[in-house]
């Protein structure tokens, strides 16, 4: 990446692989590495019936939550909260969080983090194992 300020551009959730590492299709749309970002990023996650994200927490960003369809169960900090469409969520720093699809249809969800942290690998700290990992 050079110095010079990030051009604006517009990207499809579908140009971005999916990250299916902690559960769910997981897709960071605008972010450093795809449009040269540099105060946060954004992205979608679709969760199928039933699917989880394993519980995590940001050490250095607040994330926001839209959640466009389903109904999601959020566990910020073990306090449960069903949360439907056209509800937004605010996960401060430090707030460890899982989220479950709580409903019998996809739920699709646009989330913000914002700001980065010092380097990629200190973002996101996992609180429990992936999806099929054990021990």
């Amino acid at each position: 990446m050079t110095d010079s300020p990030a051009a604006a551009c517009v990207i499809s959730a579908s140009e971005v692989p999916a990250n299916r590492r902690r559960g769910g299709d997981l897709r960071t749309v605008l972010a450093p590495g795809t449009v040269g970002s540099t105060s946060g990023f954004m992205g979608v996650l679709t969760l199928a019936p039933g699917e989880a994200v394993t519980e995590h927490y940001h050490p250095y960003s607040e994330e926001f939550v839209h959640l466009v369809r389903g109904t999601v169960r959020f566990r910020l900090d073990d306090v449960p909260h069903t949360v439907v469409a056209g509800h937004g969520v605010f996960i401060p720093i430090g707030v460890r969080h899982r989220l479950e699809n709580a409903g019998d249809t996809d739920a699709f969800l646009v989330f913000h983090l914002s700001p980065l942290a010092p380097r990629p690998e200190l973002g996101h700290v996992d609180t429990e194992p992936a999806p099929g990992v054990t021990g």
